[in-house]
């Protein structure tokens, strides 16, 4: 804000101070001083007119110089923009500046600081102050290192704007610098190498390069995250001589690769710490069978620390020493002829060389023939060695053993009486001037004839349920195996198994009424030929099918009466186990027997109210199928004389409870005719008792009592009036029951003729 700050006029003109004011304006950091001078300077001493003239002036003149500050510094950033010179893309090593250019709007031309800052990839680089609308920011040698997102910020007071971001890319890396540890190494040693990349940026992906004459140089990489150098050990080989080692760098710039120059090329010598070996054969290297060969092999080292030299053929190190020579000497065999190999090897650094030795054959080897491979024990068994053109010889027959061969004789001819434990394998071995050669291997087997085989069914009892398969097992108790065993379903051939002692048949076509029995019989290479088992017989078990319940009588019971259940199947083989079950809260197994039938009866002697409940019977044999019936209802109820005994004592207790009430109305009534009656009641209640006797019964009337007194209304107005309604339309009322007698005789037979219900078998 702009703060104008004036000597009061009221105080000037109070005041005795010079013919000037000073005035003071500030805006931000700038301020200036104004002094507005009077065009009148007359003395102080002067006239008050001259006075107040000055005041009016100096008061014009101040009003004048205020306007003039009122106008000052109001400006606007239209724009800030950034750009890079000569382009974005910068050779690496070339000049390159970033300026910054505001675009001001002002209100009046007046001087503007500008405070400019640049940043790279959001940090400062760059910061000045100047009354210009641009900055520049200079980079005399551009590296890869400022690669990166541009941009600028522009201030001046307190308003701030910033540029778009702008990506500079200098292409192009700094070349590598390459040294090495050592100039001079020996062979197996390593050659350390040190790769830098000064004023470059990591991650770097440093390429380490070993150059060879005549050959493609070998390459190593290295990515170093956090720095920009890498170092790598390459291994000096046999055949080194003269080395060169180079590198380069790369990094990744804009989603692709960007490579450096090659840098400096290092050479290493390389020394060799002892010559290549020599390898030589005594007397020569073709000899014959018998002779003895000596090798040496030998080298010059620089220095014998850590030397080892080793003879080896065929991967098998034959001899090693740590000295300058070795020697070995062994008496030269066939199996001798083959490449040698001298090796020698100190530190890392290994050298060798090849020699080919050929021996050539003495004798060849010796041949064992038999008078049979295959024989039955006690029979003679003939073994002889020979060797085709060569007859002077030591000859050995031996028997062969995994824990070592077994001498049978020295000689050319074995002869012996074999039995099963001779079977095995046989050779012979001859023997001249040392050398001992050994016969292939002639198989002998010695037989023993078989046994009757024995055949039985693998579960143990001869029998299969219907449906499921037979496991047959055929046994030969003795024979030498193999044995083959041969399996007939009546005289069918089913199956042939060659085994040591057994073999197994599955038949899965088991039917019914399958009549066909078994037998196998077994052979081997004994000339007795085959042996037979015994025949056979599998009884097939029919599971149970279709078991149903029914009882006599059926549905309800009377109490204590005799109940009869019938479980039977519909198909099954016998024996059958059945079982009856009611089923209440719980199953109570009630009955069970094993029969050789299809059914079972079990009678209930007294049926009681606890036997109501659910009833089902389960049937099973030895295919062990357990199978339910369909559950029958059972309810008891009371017997018909209970019902009629029942009938007859509610009747006596109705007939008693009518009697008690008719007598005890009676006798009321009697009470309530008083003493007036009594002289006069004999001869009436004789006369009415006659009348009363006389009349019919079928009127329904029954009248009982001493008597019922008619009397002139006079005689018992008084008592009438007193009962209320007339005594004389009062009659006992008596209800006629007919009882009818059930015959329980009768009932019982008429149950007993009753069928079955609920069992399909009932008759």
């Amino acid at each position: 804000m702009l703060h104008t700050v004036v000597l009061s006029w009221q105080e000037a003109l109070s005041s005795e101070s010079a013919p000037f004011k000073i005035v003071s304006l500030s805006a931000g950091s700038l301020s200036k001083a104004v002094l507005c001078h009077s065009k009148d300077e007359r003395p102080r001493n002067g006239g008050k007119r001259e006075k107040n003239e000055m005041y009016l002036a100096l008061l014009v003149i101040f009003l004048q110089c205020s306007g003039l500050y009122t106008q000052e510094g109001v400006f606007t950033f239209n724009t800030v923009e950034i750009k890079v010179q000569p382009s974005v893309k910068v050779k690496n090593g070339a000049p390159m500046s970033i300026v910054c250019r505001a675009d001001i709007s002002k209100s009046t031309d007046f001087q503007l600081k500008h405070n400019f800052t640049i940043f790279k990839d959001g940090k400062v680089v760059f910061m000045t102050v100047t009354d210009k609308e641009d900055a520049k920011y200079g980079i005399p040698v551009a590296r890869s290192s400022d690669t990166g997102e541009y941009k600028c910020t522009v201030e001046a007071r307190g308003k701030t704007k910033s540029s778009n971001s702008l990506h500079v890319w200098v292409k192009g890396m700094t070349k590598p610098i390459l040294t090495a540890e050592k100039e001079e190494v020996l062979e197996g040693e390593v050659v350390k190498l040190r790769c830098e990349l000064p004023e470059e940026v990591p991650p770097l992906y440093f390429f380490f390069r070993k150059i060879k004459t005549n050959s493609t140089p070998k390459e190593k990489s290295v990515f170093e995250p956090h720095r920009n150098f890498s170092e790598m050990e390459f291994s000096v080989e046999e055949a080194d001589n003269i080395l060169q080692f180079d590198c380069f760098g790369r990094r990744f710039v804009q989603r692709e690769f960007e490579e450096s120059e090659h840098s400096n090329t290092t050479l290493v010598t390389v020394r060799e710490p002892f010559i290549k070996p020599t390898l030589n054969a005594k007397p020569s290297s073709n000899i014959t069978e018998g002779d003895r060969i000596q090798f040496e092999c030998s080298t010059v080292v620089a220095r014998m620390r850590d030397i080892e030299i080793l003879l080896q053929k065929n991967k098998t190190i034959l001899k090693s020493v740590q000295d300058e020579v070795l020697k070995y000497s062994t008496v030269a065999t066939l199996e001798d002829s083959g490449e040698y190999l001298c090796k020698v090897e100190q530190g890392r650094a290994s050298k060798m060389t090849k020699l080919n030795v050929v021996v050539s054959e003495l004798f060849p080897k010796p041949t064992l023939a038999a008078s049979m491979s295959n024989l039955d024990e006690n029979k003679e068994l003939t073994l002889s060695c020979s060797i085709s053109g060569f007859r002077k010889a030591n000859f050995s027959i031996l028997r062969k053993n995994s824990n070592g061969d077994i001498l049978l004789k020295n000689s050319r001819n074995l002869t012996m009486r074999v039995n099963v434990n001779d079977t095995g394998s046989y050779t012979c071995k001859a023997e001249v001037k040392g050398i001992v050669k050994e016969s292939k291997p002639v198989r002998i087997n010695v037989y023993a004839p078989v046994s009757k085989p024995t055949l039985s069914v693998v579960s143990g009892l001869p029998e299969v349920v219907l449906g499921k398969p037979l496991w047959l097992i055929c046994r030969s108790a003795m024979g030498t195996p193999p044995i083959i065993f041969t399996f007939y379903k009546g005289n069918e051939v089913k199956k042939r198994v060659t085994n040591d002692t057994y073999a197994m048949f599955l038949d899965e076509n088991i039917r019914q009424n399958d009549k066909r029995g078994y037998k196998c019989d077994a052979r081997n290479n004994h000339s007795s030929g085959m042996k037979t088992s015994n025949i056979l017989n599998i009884t097939v078990i029919v599971p149970i099918r279709d078991a149903s319940l029914g009882s006599i009588p059926y549905g309800e019971v009377e109490d204590g009466s005799e109940t009869a259940f019938l479980c039977s199947v519909k198909e099954g083989s016998w024996p059958i186990h059945f079982r009856l079950f009611r089923k209440t809260d719980r199953e109570v197994l009630l009955f069970e027997q094993i029969e050789n039938a299809d059914r079972v009866m079990w009678h209930k002697k007294a049926m009681k109210k606890q036997d109501t409940g659910t009833y089902f019977c389960m049937a099973s044999n030895r295919a062990n199928v357990d199978v339910k019936s369909h559950p029958i209802t059972i309810s008891v109820i009371l017997a018909t004389w209970k019902k009629g005994v029942i009938a007859a004592f509610a009747l006596i207790l109705i007939v008693g409870a009518v009697t008690l009430a008719l007598y005890w109305f009676l006798r009321k009534k009697k009470k309530a005719k008083g003493p007036s009656l009594e002289m006069s009641g004999s001869a009436l209640a004789t006369n009415l008792t006659s009348e009363k006797l006389t009349r019919q019964p079928n009127d329904g009337d029954y009248y009982s009592g001493s008597g019922y007194i008619e009397d002139n209304e006079n005689h018992v107005k008084s008592a009438d009036e007193s009962k209320g309604p007339d005594l004389e339309s009062e009659e006992v009322e008596y209800t006629e029951v007919e009882v009818s007698t059930l015959d329980p005789h009768r009932d019982s037979v008429e149950n007993r003729h009753s069928r079955i219900q609920g069992h399909p078998d009932a008759t």
